[in-house]
């Protein structure tokens, strides 16, 4: 098989699996959808943006005018910001429990809410059944974020299919920013299609049930998409809130880390301090798990965002993904401890879902990396900074695994900071 064709600009390469072209100057098709970020005209943007949502604006007072799903981490923070203060909207914020918390994630959800004083719907779906859908990804996709994709995609639109609020806010499309799947002007809209070609694997939840498996249809129903004829009745739809405010995550955080007290950590497998906190597993064995199945990790994400925000160079950026992309595993007993299985065995299902593209196995046991980071010459000498800043950290001195549900956080005084959650 070939190797991969890379962007001469960024580190992304012909074999990303969200699908990305590179043209006649050697520059990917993410790159060229980055340069839009410097032509369009953003106040204009902004003002349709408006127009869009005004007609959505509950006059009663009896409902909210808007759903913006919600973590303790990741672009939350910005978005309620948008929403809230810049576009005078009454959301409804929602959020699905992935069972991965860290103390952090359960401190910035609770500082969310209080901060922009809104109101939030959490949905815990029964912890049995996450772990049996967890085994079932695991073993026939490699996937162990399965239900959480498929919960923070699906409990936003199950909710406004129930209150009757049809229009649900997102931050960035995720195909758009990564690899140009469209233009910003296209104004393109969340789709069940995208959320399981991409989001899912390719898998709705009914896809999971097997007579070779354990999983029943009580597992995995709230998971299930709303059918059309209830997206109709409602007026359902989901707009992306990047098509219209010039999205640039790092200079976004460290506003809301300013204005909003976000909180921050580092993590052993990228630079980016400021992405996933909220999560054990996101930047730990998720994050190694996309490496074997795909040749590249989340610090490739990371690295190629900064270059085409030009804070780093190709060189840097290179470097940065070589420092880190190996990085040892720093929680791996806690998912081991969670799922009731042994490390021993979790690494041979795992390596049944390494790429051949990628790996190779010279005897058992022992691989051989091709990832994308080796295909690639250059890279700077000598560690990079980036310039990420990690105010807090993931771990209290007591934690023994993951936080099921949090007690919540209450807003210290000025100069003093609390983090706290229960099991």
């Amino acid at each position: 098989m070939t190797d991969p064709i890379f962007c001469k600009r960024c580190l992304y390469s012909t074999a990303h699996p969200l699908g990305l072209t590179i043209d006649e100057e050697g520059i990917c098709s993410g790159c060229r959808i980055h340069e839009e970020k410097n032509s369009l005209d953003w106040t204009a943007r902004f003002e349709k943006l408006l127009a869009l949502v005004e007609p959505y604006r509950d006059k009663s007072g009896h409902n909210y005018d808007c759903i913006v799903p919600v973590t303790g981490a990741q672009d939350s923070y910005y978005i309620v910001h948008v929403v809230k203060e810049k576009l005078g909207l009454n959301p409804l914020l929602v959020a699905y429990n992935k069972y991965f918390n860290t103390p952090l994630g359960i401190r910035n959800l609770a500082n969310l809410r209080i901060r922009f004083n809104c109101d939030i719907l959490v949905q815990n779906v029964n912890p049995i059944s996450v772990k049996k859908i967890v085994r079932t990804t695991l073993r026939r996709f490699g996937s162990i974020y399965w239900p959480i994709l498929a919960g923070h995609t699906v409990f936003p639109v199950q909710t406004a299919v129930r209150y009757q609020i049809p229009l649900i806010i997102w931050g960035a499309h995720q195909g758009l920013e990564q690899v140009g799947m469209f233009s910003h002007e296209h104004e393109v809209e969340m789709t069940r299609r995208y959320r399981k070609d991409h989001d899912l694997m390719g898998y709705e939840a009914d896809d999971l049930l097997s007579i070779f498996d354990d999983l029943a249809e009580s597992d995995i129903w709230q998971y299930r998409y709303p059918d059309d004829a209830a997206l109709q009745a409602t007026g359902v739809r989901g707009i992306y809130l990047g098509n219209y405010v010039r999205w640039d995550p790092k200079a976004q955080h460290e506003q809301m880390m300013v204005d909003r007290a976000y909180e921050t950590a580092t993590f052993n497998r990228t630079f980016d301090t400021y992405d996933h906190v909220d999560c054990f597993n996101y930047m730990d064995l998720h994050d190694r798990i996309k490496l074997y199945k795909h040749g590249y990790s989340r610090v490739t994400d990371h690295a190629t965002r900064e270059i085409r925000h030009r804070r780093i160079n190709r060189e840097q950026g290179l470097a940065l993904v070589r420092q880190h992309e190996q990085a040892p595993l720093k929680y791996l007993d806690y998912f081991c401890q969670w799922l009731g299985i042994k490390p021993r065995a979790l690494q041979f299902i795992l390596d049944q879902h390494r790429n051949r593209r990628f790996w190779q196995e010279y005897e058992p046991g022992i691989w051989h990396s091709r990832c994308w980071s080796s295909l690639q010459v250059g890279g700077e000498a000598g560690k990079v900074d980036a310039g990420f800043i990690a105010n807090s950290s993931m771990e209290t001195d007591d934690l023994q695994g993951y936080i099921t549900v949090g007690k919540g956080w209450y807003a210290p005084a000025p100069g003093q900071r609390s983090m706290g959650g229960n099991k």
